[in-house]
């Protein structure tokens, strides 16, 4: 069967890009053989560095991602391409834009761009995020660059797909005193100002290092940069990559892989709460369960706490606890 996992694996093996679409779309469908293809393929995993392209909308996300491909090709890096736009409401559904201002990329053979829709996510990433992102690093590319949605001040959840975080903003849009007074700021690895062109640009990169050097200095060994480039120009491009490499040489000496681990530790917890919400609310019938209560005049809360107690009735001690010795899990 050529769609089986088996079959999949294979041509994964074999350097088949028709693999690697076929593998994301499991991954974003939730198809039941793709945690088989993920388990075997573990080990090909880690190889790519993971970059992310966060920031507000119109900042020039998509440009830049599209000419800092260009250099890394340049550079003879292979690239795989993951950018998520924003889906609708109402259908679900999205426009992609982001493969459209890419299109000059998807000839290259050492590109591969695939877009995704953010769905029900609201934290600038879809669901799949991280599984497009290692199907991607499983395939070999040296390089993966994740573009998010235009997100906010509280919707960062690149920082648990990406080992490096450029933050983009761009003068004229309030994105300086956004980024200052949000969440945006602490995630940034690189701090990047696009459109330096434009009036007010240089302002804003002071701004930012005056933000970044009251905000971090002293409780992070890593200070984030500010570089200023005009990707619509192919300007300060080099700026960018040089920060981003610098932050990955830092990460190298800083505990690379007990930062991976950590947010494969926040992967394992989604993928359970995900499951056990439709387990309890879809399989066991626990929704009809609190309509019935809340229909009898009982309180939310201790409609929550009555659930809760079943549940908890059912795993009245941990799964497993931790061998000392070994650091294995016993039943």
């Amino acid at each position: 069967m050529r769609n089986s996992p088996q079959e999949l694996c294979e041509r994964l093996s074999r350097g088949d890009r028709g693999a690697v679409a076929r593998l994301i779309t499991w991954a974003e469908n939730d198809v039941a053989g793709f945690a088989e293809v993920a388990n075997t393929v573990h080990d090909r995993i880690g190889n790519a560095w993971r970059t992310g392209v966060t920031g507000p909308p119109g900042a020039g996300k998509s440009t830049l991602v599209n000419e800092l491909t260009l250099c890394l090709r340049a550079k003879e890096r292979t690239v795989g391409i993951l950018a998520v736009d924003p889906s609708s409401p109402f259908t679900g559904g999205a426009l992609l834009g982001d493969r459209i201002r890419m299109e000059e990329r998807t000839t290259d053979p050492g590109v591969f761009i695939r877009s995704m829709a953010s769905r029900e996510s609201h934290g600038g990433l879809a669901r799949a995020s991280v599984d497009a992102c290692d199907m991607l690093d499983a395939f070999g590319f040296d390089e993966v660059v994740i573009e998010t949605v235009g997100v906010g001040q509280a919707e960062y959840d690149v920082v648990s797909a990406a080992d490096t975080v450029v933050v983009v903003l761009c003068p004229g849009a309030g994105d300086g005193v956004q980024a200052m007074k949000s969440g945006l700021l602490e995630v940034a690895d690189v701090l990047c100002v696009n459109k330096n062109d434009r009036p007010g640009a240089d302002r804003i990169v002071s701004d930012m290092q005056e933000s970044v050097h009251i905000r971090m200095s002293g409780r992070f060994e890593w200070i984030t940069p500010v570089v200023s480039c005009s990707a619509g120009r192919g300007e300060g491009l080099d700026a960018v990559l040089d920060a981003v490499e610098e932050h990955r040489e830092f990460l190298k000496g800083h505990d690379l892989e007990g930062r991976r681990r950590a947010k494969r530790t926040e992967q394992v917890i989604r993928v359970v709460t995900e499951r056990l919400h439709a387990a309890l609310w879809q399989g066991r019938g626990y929704e009809a369960q609190v309509r019935g209560f809340l229909e009898g005049g009982v309180a939310p809360y201790d409609v929550a706490e009555r659930v809760l107690a079943e549940l908890l009735i059912a795993i009245p001690e941990p799964l497993g606890s931790t061998d000392s010795q070994s650091g294995s899990i016993r039943s």
